[in-house]
């Protein structure tokens, strides 16, 4: 009996007791594009002060963690491909986070590529007719 309680509190720990609430689709609209921006047009207004350099650390540690949402159980379209094009945003927005705290803006703007391919990758296997002419 108490081996199957132990498998039992195991197994609880291990689903977690998350609960998604929005769906891809908003977590794309209201939180990925909105700091994905803030990093793709940083020198249309460059931070200059603490409190500036503070909100772009923000967006890109909300955009990092952005990677991490989109692998959960419900959202995760699939273990391969997706899981992996999900960990290419974490790894982009952890490369920014570490940027903007060293308030470093060479290096957030050389993680420009690494960001575009994050995105691009996923939405051409994920999201139908993403740079695909119509047939005529």
């Amino acid at each position: 009996m108490f081996i199957l309680a132990i498998i039992f509190i195991a197994a609880m720990q291990q689903t977690g007791t998350y609960q998604p609430v929005g769906t891809v689709s908003q977590l794309m609209i209201d939180i990925i594009y909105p700091t994905s921006d803030d990093l793709f047009y940083i020198e249309r207004n460059p931070p200059s002060n603490e409190h500036e350099w503070g909100l772009i650390e923000r967006s890109a540690l909300t955009l990092a963690e952005s990677g991490n949402l989109l692998m959960m159980p419900g959202r995760a379209r699939d273990q391969g491909d997706w899981i992996k094009d999900s960990k290419m945003l974490v790894d982009a927005g952890t490369a920014a986070f570490k940027a903007a705290k060293a308030k470093d803006m060479n290096a957030i703007l050389a993680l420009n590529d690494q960001l575009v391919a994050s995105c691009t990758t996923c939405h051409m296997q994920y999201r139908q007719n993403y740079r695909r002419r119509p047939q005529q």
